[in-house]
């Protein structure tokens, strides 16, 4: 609910006419006041603290509420308190499916707590992330920075003058939330060699990616583990686009098993490789990463590591939100586990 401004006694009630009728969406706490048969202060009070009234006055003041459609006015909200009730949230690249639990996770969380969530994308620039962070500032109580390409010290300038929360990166002294990269990947690798592989092509993401870099090190670990080789190839752009542009070198490198940086770069890679006459998995097999939407809508479907974006995005929130309560928000890292998905991009090692 929310704080109200008081108004004077001369102002005249901004939601009634002339005639005397209320036009709905413009009521005032006037005009819920009079529906109600109650003052205008204890609506007030009904609206803001409702804990400060009965039950029975809340429902009837809630009531009148919803008849006349009444409208909190956000920025009348933040006025007398100095918060606007909304967290800003930035993600790497609004059109990359990867982000979309992120951003629901984030949302619905938010929304539980009667905040709202403003959207922005750095599309994968460092500057033009950190602009839309300084923008934010100003009308945001807190921020949610998801796969962030700033540097870390950016990333600690901003968090001295407001709560941030990091998704998808540890960054020192802030508090993140972050996929678990071990399991999954262990998975995946184990996988591969059990079905033959002696060898585990990585395409890695961008170098301003932090996640690459803990990707291409879980796949190493797992292939020491499972004692087969690791190699990694760079890709142009973590889309279907780096994808495709990867796999000549991918087919140049002997690969017969590759985890991508995303599911994104192995869509493209699957796509370009099958547009070569190459079949999936019987000469190459490929697993992705993030399991998106639409992962398993390629032919055959895509194998990936889940990573449970949505519940990353919550959590996020969840600490922003206790952050922004007095609670306090610490600087750990919260990690979620990822798992395996297998579906029919995997297969034998021919031969």
């Amino acid at each position: 609910m929310t704080e109200l401004l008081p108004l004077k006694a001369e102002d005249s009630p901004a939601g009634s006419t002339d005639s005397g009728k209320v036009s709905r969406g413009n009521a005032t706490i006037y005009d819920i006041a009079k529906l109600a048969g109650v003052n205008p202060s204890t609506v007030s009070r009904a609206l803001s603290k409702p804990g400060r009234v009965s039950v029975q006055t809340r429902k009837l003041v809630e009531n009148a509420a919803a008849e006349l459609n009444y409208q909190v006015n956000p920025f009348a909200r933040a006025l007398p308190t100095g918060k606007t009730y909304t967290i800003g949230l930035i993600v790497a690249d609004i059109a990359n499916p990867t982000f979309f639990g992120t951003i629901r996770g984030a949302e619905t969380t938010a929304a539980d707590h009667d905040y709202s969530v403003i959207l922005a994308e750095s599309a994968e620039s460092p500057q033009k992330e950190k602009s839309a962070a300084q923008r934010m500032m100003a009308s945001v109580d807190g921020l949610i920075l998801a796969s962030p390409r700033m540097d870390d010290d950016h990333i600690r300038e901003l968090a001295a003058e407001k709560p941030i929360v990091v998704v998808n990166r540890d960054v020192e002294g802030i508090a993140s939330v972050v996929p678990d990269v071990e399991k999954g990947l262990g998975e995946a690798v184990r996988h591969l060699a059990a079905n033959g592989h002696r060898q585990v092509t990585f395409v890695a993401g961008p170098d301003a990616a932090w996640m690459s870099g803990q990707r291409w090190l879980g796949v190493q670990r797992a292939c020491e583990w499972s004692r087969i080789d690791a190699l990694r190839l760079a890709s142009e752009s973590p889309t279907t686009k780096g994808g495709r542009a990867a796999a000549r070198e991918v087919v140049a490198s002997g690969a017969t098993a590759v985890i991508a940086y995303n599911d994104l770069v192995a869509i493209g890679l699957l796509q370009e490789l099958q547009a070569a006459a190459y079949s999936i998995p019987d000469q190459i097999s490929i697993v992705g990463f993030d399991d998106i939407f639409g992962a398993d809508f390629t032919t055959p479907g895509l194998t990936t590591v889940r990573a449970p974006m949505e519940s990353c995005g919550s959590e996020a929130a969840s600490l922003l939100l206790r952050a922004l309560k007095g609670a306090g928000l610490g600087t750990s890292s919260h990690y979620l586990d990822t798992e395996l998905v297998i579906r029919g991009s995997t297969g034998k090692r021919a031969g």
